[in-house]
């Protein structure tokens, strides 16, 4: 994930969009800290959805192929 200092600078910049506006610079700053974010975010989700193990109710494993593929990938 993200530094605490930049997840809390999106918020500071997200409750002054709302209050008053943003200068060019600040919604610049605001698009490319939100980018980077959504980056850390969805490779956090990719690499739970890599770990996890999917069992039907009769103990079958059922993940689907993609993520079985992945995981072998990551392995070697």
């Amino acid at each position: 994930m993200l530094p605490k200092e930049k997840i809390d600078r999106i918020n500071q910049l997200a409750r002054k969009a709302k209050s008053g506006g943003l200068t060019v610079d600040e919604a610049k700053e605001q698009s490319s800290l939100r980018q980077e974010y959504l980056k850390a975010f969805r490779s956090s989700m990719l690499d739970t959805l890599t770990n996890t193990t999917i069992i039907d109710p009769e103990g079958n494993d059922v993940t689907p192929e993609k993520i079985k593929a992945r995981k072998k990938k990551r392995l070697h």
